[in-house]
């Protein structure tokens, strides 16, 4: 049986709130690590963790960013060194960009404070609701993915 438009609106508010939340969250973590690591600078980092070196071309997309936004914002990453630009082997006119160990740490230590947040929030929750929530969770972004 379809969903009503009503559960549907409510459902939508809620992931929209959601996001809000954790755009929120991540830009208190950078505060109180005194501006070590920028808000934005979790969407850039974590695809470098992940994948390795990288273009801007492709951490911009990742992002859901203009190439333009991703230069500005990874130069200030550069800058603080969290992340280190090397030559392209492939294309010497191009540029990789890859994780520094400094880069590595802000990593960690935000980790670290969303875990300490997300603890204090879910205090009152039993394992059963955490999981059951997890596994909605991968769903819809699963599904999402999909749709989009």
């Amino acid at each position: 049986m379809p969903i009503s438009v009503q559960t549907r609106d409510r459902l939508t508010a809620s992931v929209a709130r959601l996001l809000r939340t954790g755009r929120q969250i991540s830009v208190r973590a950078a505060s109180r690590l005194n501006g070590d690591l920028p808000s934005f600078g979790w969407a850039l980092l974590v695809p470098l963790e992940r994948g390795g070196d990288q273009r801007c071309s492709s951490l911009a997309a990742q992002a859901g960013i203009d190439v333009s936004v991703a230069s500005r914002q990874l130069a200030v990453l550069e800058r603080s060194g969290h992340i280190a630009r090397r030559a392209d082997p492939l294309d010497g006119r191009a540029h990789l960009l890859g994780l520094t160990p400094r880069g590595a740490e802000a990593l960690a230590a935000v980790r670290a404070l969303r875990a300490d947040w997300a603890l204090g929030a879910l205090a009152d929750w039993d394992e059963d609701d955490a999981v059951l929530l997890s596994t909605l969770l991968d769903r819809l972004v699963a599904d999402l993915a999909v749709a989009a």
